[in-house]
């Protein structure tokens, strides 16, 4: 997750050519920026400190560790700088060509950093092994997340006559957030998920064997709606337009008590067959969602763009976080699980009211006084 920080440090300044040359004065927000140092700073402690203390590492499947709240806290301040780089936008064409091209860099500069599967690097044979690439990632997801937030900024800015109207100004992105919900809630639930092999290599790590043949695992699932590691739909859209030796070969959910793994994740036989699939925690369903996370992200930044009083935007802020906490608990209630492999609807909410609540500290803290 380090690969992308200086890239979202400078989303605002990046964005700033898209205005004409006129004088400037710096519009550096310096609670936001302490707020990506924060996040910074628990990716860092997540990273090394995880796997020595389970407790902040990423859960193993349901459930909210530390380390869970990273990826939405940096979609959020995404969102949130997007909202103030293109306030002023004077040429649609032009901001969303520099928009959809930084967009394409960021997602080939994840492959070339996320992809894996650099081979021979002893030998004559160094390059990049196509067939096992792995083509989604964290950076891919990030880029995902501020094309849609961006192109929702540049052709349906968000417009306000009087204050207290910020959700009507901006009616097209929660349109736009309700239909990508509705279109992963669909798939979810509705896609039928059949039984399905994967082939793994012998040199697995996790695989001890001593057949020089690679070996076939078969999953049995036959159903709809099951939110399992095993048999839930985003795996099946992944495998079925990704491929599956382009997915992720080391998901924590390994580190379920079913997979008999050690803390590392080690598999020990016998395990149930789901447990040595590859699975991609950044896939194609859940980027959705995480997009919806760049748009709420984006809310919040026209909160501080088009209301003045420091008041004002407080109370804003605070009463969203908590409408969105409320309702995501809810869902948890109502049995949508906190799963951020599948970024579910529960986990969206949460964890971006909680990146809400934190920014709110924070700019209390820095911010209220200047």
């Amino acid at each position: 997750m380090a690969d992308y920080v200086a890239l979202l440090k400078d989303q605002g300044e990046a964005v700033e050519d898209e205005e004409p040359k006129v004088k400037r004065r710096s519009s550096r927000i310096a609670s936001l920026d302490v707020f990506r140092g924060l996040s910074v700073f628990l990716m860092m402690l997540v990273d090394y400190a995880g796997p020595v203390l389970p407790s902040i590492g990423h859960s193993p499947w349901n459930g909210l560790h530390l380390a869970d709240f990273v990826m939405p806290f940096f979609l959020f301040i995404a969102g949130f700088a997007l909202a103030l780089a293109y306030k002023n936008v004077t040429d649609r064409v032009l901001a969303t060509h520099k928009a959809v091209l930084r967009a394409v860099k960021l997602f080939f500069l994840g492959i070339f950093l996320q992809g894996g599967y650099l081979h021979g690097t002893a030998s004559l044979t160094f390059g990049v092994d196509i067939e096992r690439i792995r083509w989604f990632g964290i950076l891919q997801r990030i880029s995902i997340g501020c094309i849609v937030a961006a192109l929702c900024e540049i052709w349906f800015p968000c417009k306000i006559q009087r204050e207290g109207r910020l959700f009507k100004g901006s009616y097209l992105h929660w349109c736009l957030a309700f239909a990508l919900l509705t279109i992963y809630t669909g798939l979810l639930y509705g896609l039928y998920v059949p039984d399905w092999q994967f082939r793994l290599q012998r040199s697995t790590p996790s695989v001890l064997s001593s057949n020089d043949s690679d070996i076939i695992y078969r999953v049995k699932c036959a159903v709809r709606g099951d939110l399992g590691p095993a048999c839930n739909s985003a795996g099946v859209i992944d495998r079925y337009v990704l491929g599956v030796d382009h997915l992720y070969r080391n998901p924590v959910y390994r580190k379920l008590k079913e997979c008999n793994s050690s803390k590392s994740g080690q598999i020990s036989d016998p395990s149930p067959s789901w447990c040595y699939a590859p699975f991609d925690p950044e896939g194609i369903l859940s980027s959705l969602t995480a997009a919806v996370a760049c748009i709420i992200g984006l809310h919040y930044g026209h909160v501080l763009v088009q209301l003045e009083d420091h008041r004002s935007r407080l109370l804003h802020w605070i009463s969203l976080s908590i409408f969105l906490l409320s309702l995501g608990f809810l869902l948890t209630f109502l049995g949508i699980p906190l799963n951020k492999p599948l970024y579910t609807i529960s986990y969206l909410l949460v964890t971006s009211a909680s990146a809400g609540i934190t920014f709110c500290v924070l700019y209390l803290l820095v911010s209220f006084e200047h």
